[in-house]
């Protein structure tokens, strides 16, 4: 066999048994707090038309994506982000709906990006979708849950940072720079590089109070108290506004409790362009990367034809599983079954007691003995293999147990 096969693609990786066990658990422990708050699940296709994705969706961009071709000729990607393929969704299953829907997820995703080498490519989402609620309302319920989800997996230390699309609309209005300087100073921006900004506004001859503006605006983060005093130094109504905003979501956020866990970046932006006001992105320790990214997307549903404003989250749970393991959080992964062996002439006998002990809740493993392997193997099988015990039948229908330490 060529050896090659035994291996995964680049970006790709296998996972079995216990740490399979622990990611459905946290799955689950996750998946139980969205419904609490009323969402219901909908799942769709992990490949769909490249146009659901985009340069005009403002999804993850082309070269990014992996494509395919169907018998027709059509253009295929597996999908690369799950919120646009909600959106076609809702436009075909809930064009008529004028109230809020509200949408949970579990899927994977494939981004074949060329700039992270060594980062994985398939990524599991959990996440949920508001739908139908432009209000600041819906906003804060949306941090309160991807709160109330990081809780429930055991994570204690870990913070929400939220920013708004218009402190970065306002710069740009700020510094009047066209579409590629536009581009540059977002990618300083994500780098943090704030050198680099000093630069890139001082060769389009921006003006000392404008460049001031900005890179105070850009390093602004914290407190709700650190972010307003924004408004003492920029009359720009796009900033102002932000602002205003983000302390009206503080204080909705202040009667669930839990302010703590929030701290506002006005520097912060995302990767995808069809969030339209807050974003959002949630971190701790033990991961270099985001475990959860989310934001007000307003304008992407009508581009599939209906009009409505949404908010939604996505945690990225193999980052969470790091996360968690990093910080020795335990994580339950009970898999341990029981082995009921048996001699061949009690075929009968042992399939009935596996039929029985299952019912009774019990994991069972069901052996026909091999001639040439003795107990002793079994006994060793089982300890390599989270096996708790042996049911043992012999030849005559005798049964015993075995412990396995």
């Amino acid at each position: 066999m060529n050896n090659t096969l035994l291996h995964t693609p680049e970006g790709m990786r296998d996972r079995y048994n216990e740490e399979c066990a622990r990611k459905e658990n946290i799955k689950g422990r996750l998946m139980k707090v969205i419904h609490s708050y009323g969402y219901r699940d909908i799942e769709t296709p992990t490949i769909e038309f490249f146009d659901i994705f985009n340069k005009d969706k403002g999804s993850v961009i082309s070269r990014d994506m992996f494509k395919l071709f169907d018998k027709e000729n059509n253009t295929l990607v597996i999908r690369p982000d799950i919120t646009p393929a909600i959106a076609r969704a809702v436009s075909k299953y809930f064009a008529d709906e004028d109230m809020p829907i509200r949408l949970s997820y579990c899927g994977n995703t494939f981004v074949n990006s060329q700039g992270h080498q060594g980062k994985m490519k398939e990524a599991t989402q959990v996440g949920a979708e508001l739908i139908g609620d432009e209000t600041s309302d819906a906003d804060a319920e949306m941090i309160a849950l991807i709160i109330d989800t990081l809780k429930s997996t055991g994570l204690l230390e870990f913070q929400v940072d939220i920013g708004h699309v218009g402190f970065f609309e306002g710069i740009v209005e700020e510094a009047g720079l066209d579409e590629e300087e536009t581009l540059e100073l977002k990618e300083l921006l994500e780098a943090k590089n704030y050198f680099g900004i000093d630069e890139l506004l001082s060769a389009n001859n921006v003006s000392e109070e404008s460049k001031n503006v900005i890179l105070k605006i850009t390093e602004s983060y914290g407190t709700i108290e650190q972010i307003s005093g924004i408004r003492d130094i920029t009359k720009n109504e796009k900033i102002i506004s932000s602002v205003d905003y983000l302390e009206k979501l503080y204080q909705i956020l202040k009667f669930y409790g839990l302010e703590q866990y929030v701290t506002f970046d006005l520097g912060t932006l995302s990767h995808y362009k069809y969030y339209t006001g807050i974003i959002f992105q949630a971190y701790t320790y033990g991961t270099g990367e985001m475990i959860v990214t989310g934001g007000r997307y307003d304008k992407l549903i009508s581009q599939f034809g209906k009009n409505s404003a949404s908010v939604g989250f996505g945690i990225n749970l193999d980052m969470l599983m790091l996360a968690l393991s990093r910080q020795n959080i335990a994580v339950e992964s009970d898999i341990t079954a029981t082995i009921v062996l048996y001699e061949r002439e009690q075929k009968q006998f042992a399939i009935e007691t596996a039929v029985k002990l299952r019912a009774e809740g019990c994991k069972i493993q069901l052996m026909k003995k091999f001639y040439e392997k003795s107990i002793d193997d079994y006994v060793e099988l089982g300890r390599r293999s989270f096996i708790d015990r042996i049911v043992y039948i012999d030849a005559d229908g005798n049964t015993s147990e075995i412990k396995i330490d």
